[in-house]
């Protein structure tokens, strides 16, 4: 089933979520290791998401010590600058290398290098249709796909591209039955690259994507539209939870309230006075995310 990009962009279909809408709560707040960094290796473990990524962490301090206790060193340097600000770009170039062989060619996390609407859409076809007959056609080609998609009106993915410039990163919250797990999503021109800020932590800037959304800009002009669809590593995400990320996209940078996008630029220029709970403020005042809590369990005492 896919996902289409719900609120002001106006797909008109709701998410088809695996878990039926639960009441908005306040859930256990994300351990102190994912609002700043511990001390060490035994820090590191109390992350309540480090079990996911266990066998990569053990692989790393096996096959090469001195880089992991580098890693492990340089998480300290977390408070001192908005995590992937500058040197999120280097783990995206990493992830676009080239994989051997013939055919669609993939980056080594497995997304597609390059990945243009005209390997999607015939671009020149459509130019001859309406901006709604073209949204039809995308979303109908999605909706059979496993993915996030959207047809993004132009003023308001400009606003979104605009600040996008000015603050290419930021700190977005997943809601999980732990608490919440965070997600660094760095702009790499039209492409949204998201990882893990634990993966960050763990592996620095060659860390890879875990999901990439693709924003498509040819028919801005002429049509009003930019298209978007997605990849992600299904072992680490999947739709209803890629579909939350990528709506705080709009949450965050379409906002029209001064409050919200301000996070965004204290995560970017003003790191040292960015605090997490804000995020995860705004986003249960959205409502986003809401399916993905665990059910409340009533009181009965």
């Amino acid at each position: 089933m896919a996902g289409p990009l719900l609120q002001a962009w106006g797909l008109g279909a709701a998410l088809r979520s695996r878990a039926a809408l639960r009441p908005l709560g306040l859930l256990a707040p994300p351990c102190r290791e994912l609002a700043g960094p511990g001390s060490g290796e035994a820090a590191l473990e109390e992350n309540p998401f480090y079990g996911k990524y266990r066998h990569k962490i053990q692989e790393l301090r096996r096959s090469s010590p001195e880089v992991f206790e580098s890693r492990m060193e340089k998480r300290n340097e977390v408070k001192k600058q908005p995590v992937g600000y500058s040197k999120q770009g280097e783990f995206i170039k990493c992830m676009e290398e080239k994989a051997e062989g013939v055919g669609t060619k993939t980056s080594k996390g497995g997304f597609t290098k390059d990945k243009t609407l005209d390997s999607i859409l015939n671009v020149e076809m459509v130019k001859e249709k309406s901006a709604e007959e073209i949204k039809q056609i995308w979303n109908q080609y999605f909706s059979a796909k496993d993915t996030v998609y959207a047809v993004i009106p132009a003023e308001k993915f400009d606003l979104i591209w605009k600040r996008a410039q000015k603050c290419p990163s930021f700190l977005y919250a997943l809601p999980r039955k732990e608490g919440y797990e965070f997600f660094v999503g760095q702009w790499s021109g039209t492409e949204l690259h998201f990882t893990s800020l634990i993966n960050i932590q763990t592996q620095g800037e060659t860390a890879p994507s875990q999901l990439v959304l693709y924003h498509y800009p040819e028919l801005q002009e002429e049509k009003g539209i930019v298209l978007m669809t997605a990849e992600m590593d299904s072992k680490f995400l999947v739709v209803h939870e890629a579909q939350c990320l990528a709506n705080q996209v709009q949450l965050f940078y379409a906002t029209d309230r001064s409050q919200t996008y301000e996070l965004v630029e204290t995560f970017n220029h003003r790191s040292n006075e960015f605090k997490y709970m804000s995020v995860i403020a705004e986003l249960e005042q959205s409502g986003l995310g809401r399916e993905l809590r665990p059910a409340q369990v009533p009181d009965k005492s």
